[in-house]
């Protein structure tokens, strides 16, 4: 079972949420999700373990007070399938092949 945990503390590392897991079952990995910019916590996780393990720690954690935060903990839902993006200067769209640009370049030449 994948379990999304949030409203962590930012100073949570990886082990720490993992301790609070263990409690409840074996842990087969747990991830706090960090920005790539500033390695900074998001404030939120995945744990995954057994399912009934889980539904016991879902049902336990739920809305339970934790170094001062509400800790939320769901069931993970599956990612969704989104459309990739684009950089701001390939737009669908705006791409045209170098040499229709060259074209429009010569149609545009000052005389």
């Amino acid at each position: 079972m994948n379990i999304y945990v949030s409203n962590l503390k930012f100073s949570m590392t990886d082990s720490d949420l993992k301790e609070i897991f263990e409690k409840f079952g074996p842990v087969q990995s747990c991830k706090v999700i960090t920005d790539r910019n500033t390695g900074r916590s998001k404030g939120y996780g995945f744990i995954e373990m057994g399912d009934d393990e889980g539904v016991l720690a879902i049902e336990t954690l739920n809305d339970k007070d934790f170094q001062g935060r509400k800790l939320m903990v769901n069931p993970a839902r599956e990612r969704e399938n989104r459309e990739p993006r684009y950089n701001s200067r390939v737009r669908p769209g705006n791409y045209q092949p170098r040499e229709d640009r060259q074209s429009v370049v010569n149609e545009l030449d000052y005389e």
